[in-house]
């Protein structure tokens, strides 16, 4: 499944996202950052320090667009109890 559109982005946004609930999601804002960016933080979270430019992108309302602190504020307010 290509989301972000290249080899290097794939593989890197697929081991970013092998843990996430909303999979498909992930792969999506993960593949436009590592497009934007170049470059993906190691793991399934946190390491942010190791890509500054996908750590500082944030959405329109001002929140983490690539990889949020709190893994529930990608997700829509029925999924987060």
């Amino acid at each position: 499944m290509s989301m972000a559109g290249s080899a290097f982005c794939d593989s890197k946004c697929a081991v970013r996202c092998s843990k996430a609930g909303v999979k498909d999601r992930c792969l999506k804002y993960c593949g436009i950052c590592c497009e934007r960016c170049d470059c993906v933080p190691s793991g399934t979270f946190g390491h942010k320090d190791e890509c500054p430019c996908y750590r500082d992108m944030n959405n329109s309302k001002g929140n983490p667009k690539c990889n949020p602190q709190d893994p529930s504020e990608n997700l829509p307010a029925e999924y987060v109890k």
